[in-house]
């Protein structure tokens, strides 16, 4: 088995209450789980001898790896994209609609390793993605053949549509599917890919979009076919906008959290993003099933959706978590940068004193990590997997503020990418460089197609 000892970090953030924060410490790795943790940098001679590899990690801060709840990978081809810069939800999605109908799989691949190597180089080392159109060839395969490729521990959720404009939703007719197709691609998708055990690099969650999106059938049934599965989670949007709960009311005369409840939507396998217009009963609600929520501050900001209530939630105990949401509504998947906007939106809402730095970070790692039920992630600790990152404390952003607060500087500081990431014991960003991925020609390929979707529909 391959063992990893990371030695001499300057500090060891291990967002665990029992051990919170190590001076000077080192993790001992191996086969993908942390089996010691030392807090010294003096260590016996055979732990540094018997390592297949030793990083010395002096003049970094360690913390667990980030944990991202709520994407669309496949948005990064339509960031910024006139005429839905200035819009509302419902109106942005209107605008994007017939771009995103031009996917094809290559599209659905590159996109995928795009936003994976901006979320990997910004702390992230598990990611959810909700791919929820598949028109022309595109399949959720591609994104598992990026996953493996690139090393991202990966929550992919197969999305559907099946409520199209002619019947009373949003999407065009072109990009919605017949729902037998829906559920029969779910389920080959978590027969051919998803594992429920611990460590497990690659799981499946089912999907559909939203209420304005989806018939109540199918949410019935997708809901019914993954309980017939070990921890295959259900996940959807729920309560983003006033025209969703106008929506809601007028077509099924209730509110969007009530609706998710006489589905079937609510419980410890369940995750709505969003979730900005909940009443306390609702929020009560979450609490007592444990349902959880993707809390994605810049999203709401940038569509101008509201303020999710996540003192509140957490006040009641919700399961709370941070996801960049699509990046075309962003437009960025730059997690460590989302955790700040989670820690500055709150403190808009009610003052300073009532949300911490350090409850910020705990929304990104336990916080998602219980979103996500992997509890084997989220903190640092022997038992728990390998999934870490490391910042580099001696940086012209960071000087200062690293030495008076690590923890502080990470969400207070400018932090453009990490200089270390390990996820189940794999090296994947070493001295600020991503591994494996030749990023130019990624990019290149991935501008050529966003420049051929966007062109075939100008504003």
């Amino acid at each position: 088995m391959p063992t990893l000892l990371i030695k001499a970090a300057d500090t060891i953030l291990t967002m665990d209450a029992a051990r919170p924060r190590i001076q000077g410490g080192s993790i001992l790795v191996r086969d993908g789980w942390i089996v010691q943790l030392f807090d010294t940098p003096a260590l016996p001679p055979d732990i540094e001898q018997s390592a297949d590899e030793v990083i010395d990690a002096r003049g970094l801060v360690i913390l667990p790896g980030l944990i991202n709840t709520h994407h669309h990978f496949y948005q990064t081809l339509t960031r910024a994209v006139p005429g839905a810069q200035d819009q509302e939800l419902f109106d942005w999605l209107v605008r994007l609609y017939p771009i995103w109908g031009e996917l094809t799989d290559e599209a659905v691949y590159i996109s995928t390793l795009t936003a994976m190597a901006e979320l990997i180089l910004s702390g992230c080392t598990t990611s959810s993605d909700h791919l929820y159109l598949y028109p022309n060839d595109a399949t959720l395969d591609a994104q598992v053949r990026a996953a493996q490729q690139i090393g991202l521990r990966f929550h992919v959720t197969r999305g559907s549509m099946s409520l199209g404009r002619s019947q009373g939703g949003l999407p065009p007719d072109h990009v919605v599917q017949r729902e037998d197709a829906i559920l029969r691609d779910c389920q080959r998708v978590v027969e051919a890919y998803h594992d429920p055990q611990p460590g497990a690099m690659l799981r499946v969650a089912l999907a559909p979009c939203s209420p304005f999106s989806v018939t109540g059938d199918l949410m019935r049934e997708t809901a019914a076919l993954a309980r017939s599965y070990p921890n295959v989670m259900l996940h959807t949007h729920v309560a983003e906008t006033r025209d969703e709960e106008q929506f809601c009311i007028e077509r099924f005369g209730k509110r969007p959290a009530a609706y998710m409840q006489e589905l079937g939507w609510t419980g410890p396998d369940v995750w709505w993003a969003h979730a900005i217009f909940l009443n306390d009963d609702e929020i009560r609600l979450l609490a007592e099933t444990g349902t959880g929520v993707a809390h994605c501050p810049s999203s709401n900001m940038r569509l101008g959706s509201g303020i999710c209530r996540v003192r509140e939630m957490l006040d009641a105990g919700v399961k709370v978590g941070i996801g960049v949401d699509g990046s075309a509504s962003n437009d960025s998947s730059h997690l460590l940068t989302e955790a700040r906007m989670a820690l500055l939106l709150q403190r808009v809402k009610h003052g300073a004193a009532v949300f911490s730095v350090a409850e910020s970070l705990q929304l990104a790692t336990q916080g998602s990590a219980a979103v996500l039920g992997r509890d084997e992630l989220g903190t640092l600790a022997p038992g728990k997997a390998a999934d870490f990152i490391g910042v580099n404390l001696h940086t012209l952003s960071m000087a200062g503020g690293a030495i008076h607060d690590p923890l502080a500087a990470l969400l207070l500081c400018a932090i453009d990418r990490v200089d270390l990431s390990v996820i189940h014991g794999r090296v994947v960003v070493r001295g600020g460089v991503l591994q494996g991925i030749d990023l130019p020609a990624l990019i290149a390929r991935h501008n050529t197609l966003a420049a051929e979707m966007v062109a075939r529909h100008r504003a």
